[in-house]
């Protein structure tokens, strides 16, 4: 009778296992399906990265003297990442905590725009805004990031 216990139990183990493999393999999908802020954050990145790169190969870009593709492209991918920071901000059924994409914004926005305008200029700025962001996560509570 022990014997067919055990059985039985690893039977129902075995069975346990394959259904968290199997929630596992739908929980990829299922998280783009749910979080399709992250998925247009991504999409509109590689818009931003093909639109970059069609201005260069075509020669559109030559008509700007301040035109550097790797500044342009790291400052819009910074934009991007801070529109959807907004976003889940806004939206409550969309809200998570976004200090980190904030941050991420800010850092890839200092990047490009000190490749364009100057580093001299931007990356206080961006530092102060970071220590801020950083600061109020830190005394400000949960609910609010």
């Amino acid at each position: 009778m022990s014997e067919r216990r055990r059985g039985e139990k690893d039977e129902k183990s075995e069975e346990k296992k394959r259904e968290k493999e199997e929630e596992k393999g739908r929980g990829v999908e299922e998280k783009w399906r749910r979080d399709r802020i992250t998925a247009l954050i991504w999409a509109g990145v590689l818009v931003w990265a093909a639109l970059v790169l069609l201005a260069e190969t075509t020669g559109y870009a030559d008509r700007f003297d301040w035109w550097s593709p790797w500044a342009v492209f790291l400052a819009g991918w910074g934009f991007i990442v801070l529109l959807g920071a907004m976003f889940r901000l806004l939206i409550p059924e969309h809200r998570t905590p976004v200090t980190g994409s904030l941050i991420l914004g800010f850092v890839l926005l200092g990047i490009g725009m000190g490749g364009l305008v100057g580093w001299g200029y931007v990356w206080p700025v961006v530092l102060i805004i970071v220590a801020l962001l950083i600061l109020i996560r830190a005394f400000g509570g949960r609910k609010r990031m």
